[in-house]
């Protein structure tokens, strides 16, 4: 079992900066990856970044890269969301979940992750 704990969100004027954190319990923090997804009112859940175990390798979804960093603190069992120049179509609730599989690569879907954190609503104002 996992759980996980979302917290940083809030409204921010477009432009602006927030960063998420997501705290995880459970298992070796260090032996599975982590992503983070989105969703907005009347959409589909979306990816947004993934790690590593180890940290050294991430994905992007198109709509972030360059602006979104996804980082990880082992030591603190903590994956963060940097995130700025912030858009109105940012406005969502973000979600950090845990793969446990081991298995490589970007890994997008929602189904590829076994466990998940209750959401932050993040909104941006134009």
């Amino acid at each position: 079992q996992v759980q996980l704990v979302e917290s940083g969100g809030g409204l921010v004027q477009a432009g602006g900066s927030l960063r998420l954190s997501c705290a995880a319990s459970g298992r070796t923090f260090s032996s599975y990856a982590m992503g983070w997804f989105r969703q907005a009112p009347g959409k589909e859940r979306e990816f947004v970044a993934r790690i590593s175990r180890s940290g050294s390798i991430t994905f992007y979804a198109d709509s972030v890269k360059g602006r979104f960093t996804i980082t990880r603190d082992n030591a603190k069992n903590l994956v963060y969301l940097q995130m700025n120049s912030l858009k109105p179509e940012d406005t969502a609730v973000y979600y950090c979940a845990a793969d446990l599989s081991l298995s490589g690569g970007a890994r997008r879907r929602g189904n590829d992750y076994e466990y998940w954190g209750q959401g932050t609503q993040v909104t941006v104002s134009s």
